[in-house]
C-alpha cells in the first residue's frame, strides 16, 4: 500500500537533491502562518528528452482510468439489472479511484510539461491528505466488499434482508470514516510543523515523506505517528478481508461442485483486485528496502504502482463479470449511430 511509501528514509542526505546554488537550510519558518511561502516539486527533470515518454505512458493511463472507471460509476447507476450491493460497492471503488489518481497524475503531467513547478501550502497539504485518505478508503471499501461477498455466499437467503440500503450506506460512510481516522493525526502533525527552505519536494507531487524531509528538528514521532497508522489500516483491512475469504473457504467446503464453482465466480472478480493490490504493494516496500535504486526510479515506481489498482480494476470486474460487461456492451451499444443499429437486431434475433 502506498502508505508504506511514506516513512522509507532518504538515501542521501536532503541538501543532495537541492538546487546547485544552494547547499545550507535557511531560517525556518512556520508555513502556516507565511501565506507567500511556496513548495518547489523538483519532479522528473533529470530524465530529460525521456520525460516526453513517461508523460505519454501516463496520460494514455489516466485517460483509460477515467473512461474504465466512470463507464462503471455510468452503468450501475443506469442500468436496473445492476442494482445488486455489490454493484453498488464497486461503483463506489471506482469513484474513489478516479479521485484518488487524480490527486496526482495530472500534477505530475504538469510538471513533466513545464520542468518547474511551484504549489501552495493550502495546496500541497490538501493534496497530500487525500492521497492518504483515498488510498486507504480504498482499502476499506475492498474490505466491504469482501463482506458482502461473505454475506453472498454463506448466508445467501439473508443476503437481501441483510445488505439493505442503509446498511449499504453506513458501510460506505464507515469506509470513508476510518480513511479519515488514519490520515488526519499526521497530516494535522505535518501542518503544524516548521519548514527550512529552499522549500524543494523531491518528488512529483507532495508525497508526504518528501515533505517531511523539509521539516526543521526531528520528526522522529511523526514517522512513528505515520507507521502506526499506515500499520492500522494495512492490518485491519488485511485481517477483515482474510477473515471473510476464510469463512468463504470453509462455506465453500460444504457446497456441492456446482454451487462452488458459481461461489468461486462470484468471488473471482475481487479476490484478482485484493492480490494484485496487496501483492504489488509488498513488491515495491521490498525492493524499496532491499534494491538500490534512484530517486527518479523510486519516484516513477510510487506512480506506476498507485495507478495500478485503479487501471486494472476496470478491465478485471468487466472481464470477470458477464453481467457488468453486458451492461457495458448495451451502453455502448446505444451511442452508434442509427444505421448500424439494424444489423445488431438482426444478428440478434439470429
Amino acid at each position: 500500500m502506498e502508505l508504506f511509501l511514506f516513512d522509507i528514509p532518504p538515501e542521501s542526505p536532503r541538501e543532495s537533491f537541492l538546487p546547485l546554488s544552494t547547499n545550507h537550510r535557511s531560517g525556518s519558518v512556520n508555513v502556516t502562518w507565511e501565506p507567500d511561502v511556496t513548495f518547489f516539486i523538483q519532479g522528473l527533470v533529470s530524465l530529460g528528452e525521456k520525460q516526453m515518454i513517461l508523460f505519454v505512458i501516463l496520460l494514455l493511463g489516466y485517460i483509460i482510468i477515467l473512461g474504465g472507471n466512470s463507464m462503471i460509476i455510468f452503468v450501475a447507476l443506469t442500468d436496473s439489472k445492476l442494482s445488486s450491493p455489490m454493484y453498488f460497492f464497486l461503483s463506489n471503488l471506482s469513484f474513489v479511484d478516479i479521485v484518488y489518481t487524480t490527486t496526482t497524475i495530472p500534477n505530475m503531467l504538469s510538471g513533466l510539461l513545464t520542468h518547474v513547478k511551484t504549489i501552495s501550502v493550502p495546496g500541497c497539504f490538501l493534496q497530500m491528505y487525500f492521497f492518504i485518505q483515498l488510498a486507504v478508503t480504498g482499502r476499506a471499501i475492498l474490505t466491504v466488499m469482501a463482506y458482502d461477498r461473505y454475506v453472498a455466499i454463506c448466508n445467501p437467503l439473508r443476503y437481501t434482508a441483510i445488505m439493505t440500503r442503509p446498511v449499504r450506506l453506513i458501510l460506505i460512510a464507515g469506509a470513508w470514516s476510518f480513511g479519515a481516522f488514519c490520515t488526519l493525526p499526521s497530516a494535522a502533525m505535518g501542518w503544524q510543523r516548521s519548514y527550512c527552505g529552499p522549500y524543494v519536494v523531491r518528488h512529483s507531487w507532495c508525497d508526504p515523506s518528501s515533505v517531511r524531509r523539509l521539516v526543521c528538528g526531528d520528526t522522529s514521532v511523526d514517522n512513528i505517528v505515520s507507521l502506526s497508522f499506515a500499520m492500522v489500516s494495512l492490518l485491519t483491512t488485511g485481517v477483515l478481508i482474510l477473515t471473510s475469504y476464510v469463512l468463504i473457504g470453509v462455506s465453500m467446503s460444504r457446497m456441492g461442485v456446482a454451487q462452488r464453482l458459481k461461489a468461486v465466480g462470484t468471488c473471482a472478480a475481487h479476490l484478482t483486485v485484493v492480490s494484485i493490490s496487496y501483492g504489488s504493494a509488498s513488491f515495491v516496500y521490498i525492493s524499496y528496502r532491499v534494491g538500490n535504486f534512484s530517486p527518479e526510479v523510486r519516484i516513477i515506481v510510487s506512480v506506476l504502482y498507485s495507478a495500478l489498482t485503479p487501471f486494472l480494476n476496470p478491465m478485471i470486474y468487466s472481464l470477470r463479470n458477464k453481467e457488468l460487461r453486458d451492461s457495458i456492451w448495451r451502453t455502448l451499444s446505444g451511442f452508434r449511430p442509427a444505421a448500424v443499429s439494424p444489423r445488431k437486431d438482426v444478428s440478434t434475433v439470429s
